[in-house]
């Protein structure tokens, strides 16, 4: 019956994140549900993201020609942080994370619910930009910030907090870099997401290896998790078009605040 549940709800987990992501204010509450420790439901729900965050990057790698330079600059923090998140994690006791979890439940919620504006007003700004220079032949270029000075330093500073957060929770690391991006310059909203996909890979990817190494992996809930989202992911992509994006989004957001009530109902 767990593994059923918690097919079923990664299968639209999967759904939910072919159209608006946030399916893992989903996974994470349920495994909690089914009497999971939260450090090992974190660290498990972690090892899930990886495949997609891959996927991901792969399939907006056209975008990401010209901005290997930032790629690099940008490794070094993720992967960084990403340790120092998981370290903090498996040296957080599991009362005080269960604890924090509403909180962090609702903080990713935020982020989520802030994610959609925050696109669309990337993406206007792009347009507008486009429009104004439509007679340059250098318009149809994604513009780029060039890499030096303070604000180089600082939004390699803001990824390495936001790769610390990533390694220690993990939901809403998306929103946070597309932010930083950008403040910093950047306006070609495929690439910044395609940017922003590189770095959950390495951030997902290099703390789900602390939490494979530390043994705290329940290795039956990921493969359950993992092959639910790809199935909810393959078959919601064409069920859940028929549902405008905000309107998935706004479910997301309803759930996730449900969700972090209920947890604070439970809290002792």
């Amino acid at each position: 019956m767990e593994a059923l549940l918690l097919g079923l709800v990664a299968c639209l987990a999967g759904a939910i994140n072919s159209v608006a992501g946030g399916g893992t204010l989903l996974t994470f509450p349920a495994l909690l549900w089914v009497g999971r420790d939260p450090i090992v439901a974190n660290a498990t729900n972690t090892i899930t993201l990886w495949p997609g965050s891959l996927a991901a990057a792969l399939a907006l790698r056209r975008d990401l020609r010209g901005a290997r330079g930032w790629l690099n600059l940008f490794l070094v923090p993720c992967v960084v942080g990403a340790v120092a998140g998981a370290w903090l994690l498996l040296r957080t006791p599991s009362r005080v994370f269960a604890a924090m979890v509403p909180y962090l439940i609702l903080f990713a919620t935020a982020l989520f619910g802030v994610q959609g504006p925050l696109t669309a007003r990337l993406t206007a700004r792009r347009r507008r930009r486009n429009g104004a220079s439509a007679d340059d032949a250098m318009a149809e270029i994604p513009t780029m910030p060039p890499i030096g000075g303070v604000a180089t330093v600082g939004v390699l500073l803001f990824q390495l907090a936001v790769a610390v957060y990533g390694g220690y929770f993990g939901a809403g690391i998306g929103i946070l870099t597309l932010a930083a991006l950008g403040l910093v310059g950047f306006t070609d909203i495929h690439q910044m997401v395609g940017i922003r996909n590189v770095n959950a890979v390495w951030i997902n990817g290099v703390a789900g290896l602390c939490f494979v190494f530390a043994g705290v992996i329940r290795w039956h809930d990921a493969l359950v998790l993992t092959c639910g989202q790809i199935i909810g992911g393959y078959a919601g992509a064409r069920l859940t078009r028929r549902l405008p994006p905000h309107v998935v989004r706004r479910a997301v957001v309803v759930i996730g605040l449900a969700l972090a009530a209920t947890f604070f109902i439970r809290l002792p």
